[in-house]
């Protein structure tokens, strides 16, 4: 009886010993996000282990966790929330995470003259007339992207190609394309034109990135600026950033904020 009482304890602290060791073990969980906004491309971050992902079309994600993990979700759109991982969400290898809109709300302005709703009196109460585009006498009109003013200038200032020398023999050659290919302006105009690209994705990844970057890799507030401009000097910065999901960006990031940090070291 003694020996039966003995080997039901030991089997009893092997079963404990091995859901302890199931719980301290990394698992994978599936998650879905809730919200009334988009779903898609909400940033997870497992702060804990410095792990992160993001949610699919339908809000979808799976994350390795383990018990007591913090998940922090976040996006442009909505309110950040934590949740810590429980027994129940190891256990499940589930969790649903309902989000809320943010909602940016800006102060009431009156500028001109107040409407009241009332058609008939409101005409009265507007001034001026309406501006006149092309879809209003009937002609076509550029619905493209507005070019900036260094592209603009970039373009009426041509690129010199060999085959306008051929020109030469109809008596044609286009003559600013060779002048600003001479002095330098052309190559000028493309680099400002490139940096102009560049400003604006920083700024970007700056508004979309920066809280869940720096919640995995804390950095002071007065070097993440220059840390943007440390990743833009990458000779990869426009291909790694551009046309690609914010998984790859945030990895890219990673990546570039070790080597920032490790320069920081350095010095």
């Amino acid at each position: 009886m003694k020996m039966i009482l003995k080997n039901r304890f030991y089997i009893f602290l092997l079963v404990m010993l091995f859901s302890k060791i199931g719980i301290a073990q990394s698992t994978e969980i599936s998650g879905r996000v809730e919200s009334s906004a988009d779903v898609e491309n909400i940033h997870v971050i497992n702060k804990t282990a410095q792990k992160f992902t993001i949610t699919n079309v339908l809000g979808e994600f799976t994350i390795p966790v383990k018990l007591n993990d913090t998940l922090s979700f976040s996006s442009v759109q909505h309110e950040p929330k934590e949740v810590v991982i429980s027994k129940e969400i190891i256990t499940s290898k589930t969790v649903t995470v309902v989000l809320v809109e943010q909602i940016n709300t800006l102060n009431q302005v009156t500028v001109g003259k107040v409407l009241t709703g009332d058609l008939s009196s409101d005409i009265g109460n507007v001034e001026g007339n309406a501006p006149i585009n092309f879809y209003d006498v009937g002609i076509p009109g550029y619905k493209g992207k507005i070019a900036t003013q260094s592209e603009r200038r970039l373009a009426e200032a041509g690129e010199f190609k060999p085959k306008m020398l051929l020109g030469a023999l109809t008596g044609s050659i286009p003559l600013n394309p060779i002048l600003n290919g001479i002095s330098g302006r052309t190559k000028m105009l493309k680099e400002r034109v490139a940096h102009e690209k560049n400003e604006a994705l920083v700024k970007t990844l700056r508004e979309n990135f920066s809280e869940s970057l720096f919640i995995i890799y804390p950095l002071d507030e007065e070097f993440r600026m220059d840390f943007f401009y440390f990743c833009e000097l990458d000779e990869n910065f426009t291909k790694r950033c551009t046309g690609t999901s914010d998984l790859e960006i945030l990895e890219f990031l990673t990546e570039k904020l070790k080597e920032y940090k490790a320069n920081q070291k350095e010095e």
